[in-house]
């Protein structure tokens, strides 16, 4: 390998937003910020979040409900 034209390795903190874990990997970068991990994400934890309170069907119906009625 040629010399110094090689990233430094380092032991990396990578930070979990949402339930904020930390897990050590070795990265080029010294810390790394993640929004979701297996700890929290619902498809590894099998409890689905509710992120949005009303469904994107839900939204549309609403949008278009006043067009619908003028087109009658």
């Amino acid at each position: 390998m040629k010399p110094e034209i090689h990233p430094e390795y380092h032991q990396a903190k990578i930070t979990c937003g949402g339930c904020g874990t930390v897990y050590t990997f070795g990265s080029v970068q010294e810390t790394i910020d993640i929004g979701v991990c297996s700890n929290c994400h619902p498809f590894y934890t099998g409890k689905s979040k509710l992120v949005d309170s009303e469904g994107r069907v839900d939204r549309f119906k609403k949008k278009y409900e006043k067009f619908s009625k003028a087109a009658k």
